[in-house]
C-alpha cells in the first residue's frame, strides 16, 4: 500500500472499510457510551485540551453529534455490540482537511504537527508534513527542554510527541501543546498559523485560538463537538490504531493527492 498509489474515492472508501479504518471498527458500542458519558459528566481526561463548560452535559446530546459527524448508532437504547463509523463521513473529512493543507501550501504557512497517537498516526503526520515542506511551508520546529507531569515534549520526524521512559507516550492530554505554545510565547516566536494533530494537541491548539485540524476516533467525542462549535476545523474520524500503521498509507496518499501536494 504505498503512498504513492492513489486512490479513486470509491476504491478509498472501500479499503477503509477492509481494514477497519472506518465501517465496523474494533472500538465496541459500550467504550463510545462511556466515553461520551465521562465527558457530559465532567472528567477533562475527555475534553482533550478543550474547554467545554456546561455546554455538553448531556451524553445524548453528545451521541447525537457522533452520529451525525462520525456515522455511529443513532440509537440512545443500542447500548452493546457492534459500532461504526461511516466511511463516506472520512472521506468527507479528508477533503476538508485537504482544502485546508492546500491553503496552508498556498500561504506558505507555519504548521505545527503532533500526535497524542503515535503507534498509529505518526507517519501519517510525517508524510502530509515532508508535502507541505516541499511546498514551501515551514514545518514548526518546537522549543527544547519541554516537559509535562506525563513525559518530555519531544520531536520526530517533524511530529511533536510525548517521550516518557524512552518510549513514545498515548497521551490525550492537552498539556504537550500547551507547553509548546508557551514555550514559543515566551521566547517572542510566532505561533503556528496551523496545527496538523490529533487527541489533546489538537484540542488545545483550537482553544488557544490556532487553526486546528486532525484525526479522532469513534471513542473521542470531543474534537467533534470542538468541531461542530468552530473551536477545531476539521475533525476527521477513523480509527487512528488499526492493525498496522501502513493501513493508512492509502488514505494519505488520498489526502496529499487532493490537497495538491502530491509529488
Amino acid at each position: 500500500m504505498p503512498i504513492s498509489g492513489t486512490l479513486s474515492r470509491a476504491e478509498l472508501v472501500d479499503h477503509l472499510v477492509k481494514t477497519r479504518i472506518a465501517g465496523d471498527v474494533a472500538t465496541p458500542r459500550e467504550n463510545n457510551l462511556s466515553h461520551y458519558r465521562k465527558l457530559a459528566n465532567g472528567d477533562r481526561h475527555y475534553w482533550f485540551g478543550l474547554e467545554l463548560g456546561s455546554r455538553w452535559t448531556d451524553e445524548q446530546d453528545v451521541l447525537a453529534v457522533m452520529a451525525e459527524r462520525v456515522g455511529v448508532n443513532d440509537d440512545p437504547q443500542y447500548r452493546y455490540g457492534q459500532d461504526t463509523i461511516d466511511p463516506e463521513l472520512t472521506v468527507e473529512g479528508l477533503d476538508r482537511l485537504a482544502a485546508r493543507l492546500r491553503k496552508a501550501a498556498d500561504g506558505q504557512q507555519r504548521v505545527l504537527f503532533a500526535t497524542g497517537h503515535p503507534g498509529g498516526l505518526l507517519d501519517v503526520h510525517r508524510a502530509t508534513a515532508a508535502a507541505l515542506r516541499t511546498a514551501g511551508c515551514e514545518i514548526l520546529v518546537i522549543p527544547e527542554g519541554l516537559q509535562t507531569e506525563e513525559g518530555y515534549v519531544m520531536q520526530f520526524a517533524d511530529v511533536a510527541v510525548l517521550e516518557h521512559g524512552a518510549t513514545l507516550w498515548h497521551t490525550h492530554s492537552g498539556e504537550p501543546m500547551k507547553a509548546i505554545l508557551t514555550a514559543l510565547e515566551r521566547e517572542g516566536r510566532p505561533l503556528p498559523d496551523l496545527v496538523v494533530a490529533d487527541h489533546g494537541w489538537a484540542g488545545y491548539a483550537g482553544r488557544h485560538g490556532v487553526d486546528s485540524v486532525g484525526y479522532a476516533d469513534s471513542n473521542d467525542p470531543a474534537l467533534f463537538l470542538a468541531e461542530s462549535e468552530g473551536t477545531v476545523q476539521v475533525a476527521v474520524p477513523l480509527d487512528d490504531h488499526v492493525v498496522s500503521p501502513r493501513y493508512y498509507d492509502p488514505m494519505t496518499a488520498y489526502l496529499l493527492a487532493e490537497a495538491g501536494l502530491s509529488s
